[in-house]
């Protein structure tokens, strides 16, 4: 988990709508909250593609906030980190407690592709969000309490893991939603 970090004015630029709260690993989440992860997760693409309509060439090389990535190195960042957590689930529900890899998500903005038009991404978060949707959509009770193992934030839940991208997907948009309203103001 990410610690604070020494400038409350700069953690709150970092988490707009505050740092993910996970569920101790044994509390599953209600049938109401797992439906509102879901929800938000099925409406991510729409909301990212909202957030970043109208924005230029000029918009995606500026930094989102003042020390973060350009606004389009996030957007790919979401579609790698959201093609993450669709494998991750695939694996939570096809192998006993897998340990999933983690990533260096500064090192994967830094590649090639992540200079590529955003909207590349926006067209492979909607597809891999259709297709995640669908699968958590499906699953049952006994298998949200399915369990991995992450190296960097120990046992996780599928429950915690959907939580999770539901947290950051929305995370995300509202980083996408302040740069743009920064930039009309």
């Amino acid at each position: 988990m990410t610690q604070p970090t020494t400038a409350p004015e700069l953690d709150a630029q970092r988490f707009p709508i505050g740092r993910f709260q996970r569920l101790d690993i044994d509390t599953p989440y209600s049938d109401a909250e797992r439906t509102a992860f879901i929800e938000r997760l099925a409406l991510l693409p729409a909301h990212v593609a909202s957030a970043i309509d109208g924005l230029t060439d000029e918009d995606f090389a500026r930094p989102y906030r003042p020390g973060g990535w350009t606004v389009g190195q996030l957007v790919h960042h979401i579609a790698d980190s959201h093609a993450n957590a669709y494998v991750r689930v695939k694996l939570g529900l096809t192998e006993d407690t897998p340990t999933i890899k983690p990533y260096d998500q500064d090192a994967w903005v830094a590649l090639a592709d992540s200079a590529l038009d955003p909207h590349v991404s926006l067209m492979m978060l909607t597809a891999v969000h259709a297709r995640l949707v669908a699968v958590v959509r499906a699953m049952t009770p006994a298998e949200f309490r399915r369990r991995l193992l992450h190296p960097e934030n120990g046992p996780m839940t599928l429950d915690q893991l959907v939580a999770l991208y539901a947290w950051h997907g929305d995370h995300h948009v509202a980083h996408l939603e302040a740069y743009k309203a920064g930039r009309a103001g």
